[in-house]
């Protein structure tokens, strides 16, 4: 599963560890009878270590995995899009950060401020971004598509930033296909949950709906968050948050497998003026 799918999860095992307290919880696939591992689910009191269980101990594994995901409606879903389940809404996961993990971000943070301040001399940033612009699956082989239809496209993302970075510390997100735009602070070797660690330590998140966007869910940090017209925020988003979806009759579109001509006029519909606007309004709200 994708790392937006284990933070989703986590909210499920917080909740099933509190009916059972004795119980070591997993998560896998129980037609298979296999459970998986996520760096998601590290130093979570919630989740048990499928690789290093108890014998002694009750299992109790809960059925999520890329086969039966609850916001799916797979009857109705076809071999090119997703139809999803109108009644299903996200709760808000869990992450738990190691000291270690939370020191690398700190010191990343100080490292972004001191390239904030060679180019700006004394004058603050407004607030601190973490951002995402493009998916590490933007080329893989089963998922590009989805993700082209899911992004915003790198020029707006480029204009967007132009516009903002004198008045804002944008921390980016550094993977291998991520968009390194001139005046972003780029760390390195930025892992996944390090990364997240940094995000706990900035003020708001901008970026696509995805694993980032579950993140700071889970962090109960501001976003700004662009779901164009491929899923709504209704059921994948999280109500304090800013949430950029393209209302149209043909929202949400769920088609994975085709480039989709009305995910194109979301990117066009939802401005560099409109998540400049939203940005604003958050950060005017205060952290």
């Amino acid at each position: 599963m994708g790392y937006g799918d284990d933070l989703l999860v986590t909210s499920l095992a917080a909740i099933e560890k509190k009916k059972h307290p004795d119980r070591q919880i997993v998560i896998g696939n129980l037609k298979k009878k296999n459970a998986s591992h996520s760096i998601i689910y590290e130093n979570n009191p919630n989740i048990s270590d499928c690789r290093n269980l108890d014998k002694n101990k009750e299992i109790h594994l809960i059925d999520y995995h890329p086969e039966n995901r609850p916001y799916i409606d797979y009857e109705k879903s076809t071999n090119k899009k997703y139809i999803w389940k109108k009644n299903f809404k996200a709760i808000p996961g869990e992450l738990f950060f190691s000291n270690e993990e939370n020191i690398k971000a700190s010191q990343i943070i100080k490292n972004a401020l001191n390239y904030w301040y060679s180019i700006n001399k004394t004058i603050k940033p407004k607030a601190i971004i973490f951002l995402e612009t493009t998916s590490t699956k933007i080329k893989h082989k089963n998922f590009s598509i989805k993700h082209i239809n899911k992004s915003w496209g790198y020029n707006n993302w480029l204009n967007l930033v132009n516009k903002l970075k004198h008045k804002y510390l944008f921390i980016n997100s550094v993977h291998e296909y991520s968009s390194n735009i001139n005046g972003i602070f780029n760390a390195d070797n930025m892992n996944f949950r390090l990364a997240c660690a940094i995000m706990d330590q900035c003020n708001l998140y901008v970026g696509p709906e995805g694993g980032f966007s579950h993140v700071a869910g889970a962090l109960k940090k501001k976003a700004v968050v662009y779901y164009g017209g491929w899923i709504s925020p209704e059921i994948i988003g999280y109500d304090f948050h800013e949430n950029l979806y393209f209302n149209d009759p043909n929202s949400p579109c769920g088609l994975y497998r085709e480039i989709c001509n009305h995910c194109e006029n979301a990117r066009k519909s939802i401005t560099v003026s409109i998540f400049e606007e939203s940005i604003s309004k958050l950060i005017a709200e205060g952290f």
